[in-house]
Formats: C-alpha cells, structure tokens, sequence
C-alpha cells in the first residue's frame, strides 16, 4: 500500500497537534469546570500530572492539569508532580532507545545540528560536556519534551538512573512549583 503524504519527523507533527489542541482544550471554561470533580482526587492528579508531564505528548496536557487543579499546598505538590515526572523520566530513559532514538538520530545529521556541534568543538571536550549536561536539564525542567534531554544524557555517557533521578526530581519539582506560582 502507497501512502499518501510521507513526513519526516512524524511524532515531532503529532506533537505540535497535541500542543495546539491541548491549548484550545484548555482554553473552554467549561473544561476547567469538568476538572473540578478531580479535586477530591487532588494529590492523586497532582501525581499523574507529573507523570504527564515527562512526556512530550503529554506534557501540555499535565501544564492545563496543574493549573486547573490549583492546590492549596503549593510546596506539596510540586513534591509529588516532581516525584511523579521522575518515575516518567525513567521510563524514558529505559525506552529512549526503541521510540525516538530513530527521529534523534536522524535530526543530528542536519545542517543545524551539525553547525552547533561545529561550533561547540571550539570550547573543548569538559565544557561542551557541561554545556551539554546544563542544556539537557534546561530542557528536562521545561515542558519541552523529556525524552531529548534524556537522550542527550543517555548520548553523553554512562549517566547511571540514580544519577537521573536525582537530576530530574530537582529540575521537576522546581519547575513545577514556578508553574503553580504563575
């Protein structure tokens, strides 16, 4: 069977749909009202935004949750979302290879990428390394999409899952509790 359109970045596409409509879902009063029934599962939302919010596919989704759900503790919270986007986290990192080292792979051959790699190699293997580290946890904090930052840890070296963990339960919790903040 011919397909009809051939992408090349088929999952980058779908998540740009899902962040477009995730902005609209969100957007309707009559959704955040619906979200309301989740309050008495508070904490347990909470949780299961933070492990939305690992995924990229996901992530605007858990973005519209925290902020619906609007906890009384904020500290709390970003506690266990942090928690929970850690436990997504490593998931990530234990699959990274099977879902989208092949879409990775291929955006590190183009001229862009290969044009920042050119001029990283300037500063010296330590600090490209530390830029690196710095770049992936910047991106592991934001809701951009965990699994490149977990696949440029994972590209780096040895990063032991501990040492992830760690990482992202600190970046998490920390972005998530500047998201509650707003």
């Amino acid at each position: 069977m011919k397909r009809l359109f051939k992408l090349k970045y088929p999952k980058i596409l779908v998540l740009v749909i899902i962040i477009v409509a995730s902005y609209f879902i969100f957007k309707d009063p009559q959704i955040i009202h619906y979200l309301t029934v989740l309050e008495k599962y508070h904490y347990w939302g909470i949780f299961i935004s933070g492990i939305l919010l690992a995924f990229g596919f996901t992530a605007p989704l858990a973005i519209g949750l925290f902020i619906a759900l609007n906890p009384a503790n904020i500290f709390l919270a970003a506690l266990i979302g942090g928690f929970g986007a850690t436990l997504g986290d490593l998931f990530i990192f234990n699959i990274i290879k099977i879902s989208f080292m092949d879409e990775f792979k291929k955006l590190e051959k183009t001229n862009l990428i290969k044009e920042i790699e050119k001029d990283a190699g300037y500063f010296g293997t330590k600090p490209k390394h530390y830029l690196m580290y710095a770049f992936a946890g910047i991106i592991i904090a934001s809701p951009l999409p965990d699994e490149a930052g977990v696949a440029m840890l994972s590209g780096l070296g040895k990063i032991n899952q501990h040492a992830l963990a760690i990482l992202a339960f600190i970046l998490h919790t920390l972005a998530i509790y500047l998201l509650l903040n707003i």
